[in-house]
């Protein structure tokens, strides 16, 4: 039984290039710092004193310098290639960090976090276009979960880290992030500078790129709308219920990163091997739809049942569900796209969880403070069934849908 669970875990991470371990090694470092999104919501109102809508703004602004992130990332991607792009969003999101760290005036603090999240954000669409470069076509969903365990492992590390940090003091939150943003653009300039192969630039030269191919694809741009929606309902992981785990069960910073933390350990765990088996058995449309259903279960059953233990299987459910959902998103973006415009369905695809990230602080404080957390979860629940029964028609590719105008 061992041997087979063994080999099961070589066989799933077996074939990968090496670039594509590198890649996932950057993302390692950069999210091991971590800590100071998950704590944003509680230290702008604890520490700085700040209302929950004020904190609803500040989050909302983050997510929208996300969008033009997304935006910038994937069009410069298009342009100049993936390694420009990197180098720069880490290292100068690493430093902006420890800038805001003496920061506290909200208006200072406003723009400073929209500049932060356009630099540091417009990462990911060239991320994403670098990973699916450099992985074999067949391995590309596996290839987006190495860099996405990489990421969750050093998610769990991130958010326990800065529930201890935070005792001491937020504005080691935000040094720390810093610290290890420069560090993994500083190991990803110094191993990719020389690096030959997947030519970006010498590929588009003379080829039509941007955003208005993307357009054009209705199957795809149905697909954002969803994944948007989506994106509203998944961060809430990050803005409500922190300051539900504090207001509802009076947790202190440390056990809300332990269990911030669960969902990295469980994502980070189990991804890979689920992945390669499912990716095996099941198209995506058959994956996203159970995905979404599970998403709304962990949020209902926090009105279902009360105490600890509902807090820890919640937050188990929702890893899971976030399993199924994002390798699998990722690669119908890709499978839409090809080689001369992926800057460009990344960056789209970036934009749609970074419009997300705008609504889901600032409606997420809205219901809260009107109608309560009850009102919110039972929202997400019905919302989430109604985003998988639209998931499972749009990604289905027996439905006949346009993809041209």
């Amino acid at each position: 039984m061992l041997k087979r669970i063994f080999d099961l875990y070589r066989e799933a991470f077996g074939g990968l290039s090496k670039p594509a371990w590198m890649l996932s090694l950057v993302m390692l470092i950069n999210r091991s710092g971590t800590m100071v999104v998950p704590f944003l919501s509680v230290y702008l109102t604890d520490s700085l004193g700040f209302s929950v809508n004020q904190a609803g703004i500040i989050l909302s602004c983050f997510g929208i310098g996300s969008m033009i992130g997304a935006v910038v990332g994937g069009s410069m991607t298009d342009k100049y290639g993936h390694f420009m792009v990197q180098t720069i969003s880490l290292i100068g999101g690493g430093i902006l960090f420890i800038l805001l760290s003496s920061v506290s005036e909200f208006y200072l603090l406003l723009t400073g976090i929209l500049l932060l999240s356009i630099v540091s954000e417009s990462l990911r669409p060239a991320n994403a276009s670098s990973v699916a470069g450099y992985a074999k076509p067949e391995n590309v969903a596996r290839a987006f979960s190495l860099n996405r365990m990489a990421i969750n492992l050093g998610f769990s590390v991130g958010p326990a880290l800065g529930g201890i940090l935070a005792a001491l003091s937020y504005r080691w939150l935000f040094i720390a992030d810093g610290t290890t943003c420069i560090m993994a653009g500083l190991f990803f300039f110094f191993y990719f500078r020389n690096m030959k192969g997947n030519p970006e630039r010498d590929k588009h030269r003379g080829k039509k790129i941007g955003y208005g191919v993307v357009f054009k694809n209705r199957r795809f741009m149905a697909f954002i709308a969803l994944v948007s929606i989506f994106a509203i309902l998944f961060f809430q992981l990050f803005m409500t219920l922190p300051l539900y785990y504090r207001q509802v069960y009076d947790l202190p910073e440390s056990k809300i990163g332990i269990l911030l933390a669960l969902n990295g350990i469980v994502v980070f765990s189990l991804e890979m091997v689920m992945v390669y088996i499912l990716n095996r058995k099941y198209r995506i449309h058959e994956l996203l739809f159970p995905g979404m259903l599970l998403m709304g279960l962990s949020f209902v059953m926090l009105n279902l049942f009360h105490g600890h233990l509902i807090l820890f299987l919640s937050m188990i459910i929702l890893s899971f569900a976030e399993i199924l959902l994002m390798p699998f998103m990722a690669t119908f973006t890709v499978q839409q796209s090809d080689e001369h415009n992926r800057g460009a369905y990344m960056g789209l695809y970036t934009i749609a969880f970074s419009a997300g990230f705008v609504l889901s602080p600032f409606l997420g404080a809205q219901v809260i403070s009107h109608w309560g957390f009850e009102v919110l979860w039972w929202a997400t629940g019905i919302i989430s069934v109604v985003l998988g029964i639209g998931v499972l028609y749009v990604t289905n590719p027996v439905k006949n849908l346009s993809i041209s105008s």
